[in-house]
């Protein structure tokens, strides 16, 4: 009797009709862009971003138009790609006390459609934060989160802190094997 149940719930409207990254980390002053993917048939509906730890409590901050043209509001923007079933949200100069809990939603009759998204913005010029906002791209249930960090900076960190080391270390074995190998046919 209790399948049937947990089946039913699964059904339900509005279960898993809207996804996003579970968290996402940013710099201050950079921008921090969400994606919320979405399934067949919310392709028209209004889309909007709002702020607050809870559902029924949270500020809406912008809200598409039912097109797939971008809106902004202050330093958020949201566009709706209807054709890929995706929304994205972008925060603009971010600063940390915009460090809280979003939701991307669906506006439908009833209530809304929606998915919680923590956002943490750490202070920016420190290598750990970026490490660290790079390492949080993805998330516990696999979706990516695309933080601040540009790509060029990002390329530029791995290049000089993972790329280059891995590279020498590389070339050092090869040339200590070939030392080794060397020194058994003189032997």
């Amino acid at each position: 009797m209790r399948l049937p149940l947990v089946l039913l719930l699964l059904r339900l409207p509005g279960c898993f009709s809207i996804e996003g990254p579970e968290s996402v980390r940013g710099l201050e002053r950079e921008s921090v862009t969400v994606r919320c993917d979405y399934e067949p048939g919310w392709e028209t509906y209004r889309k909007w971003w709002c702020r607050g730890a809870y559902w029924d409590l949270c500020r809406i901050l912008v809200q598409t138009t039912g097109s797939q043209q971008e809106v902004k509001e202050d330093r958020v923007s949201i566009r709706d790609n209807q054709s890929h079933r995706f929304l994205t949200v972008t925060m603009e100069k971010v600063r940390q006390d915009d460090t809280d809990t979003y939701w991307c939603g669906i506006r439908k009759s009833g209530p809304d459609l929606g998915a919680r998204i923590r956002v943490t913005i750490e202070p920016e010029g420190t290598l750990l934060t970026t490490l660290a906002s790079m390492l949080s791209r993805t998330t516990a249930n696999g979706r990516a989160g695309v933080s601040s960090v540009s790509h060029s900076r990002t390329h530029y960190i791995l290049l000089v802190f993972v790329k280059v080391p891995i590279l020498l270390i590389l070339v050092g074995v090869l040339l200590w094997l070939k030392g080794l190998s060397n020194n058994s046919l003189t032997t």
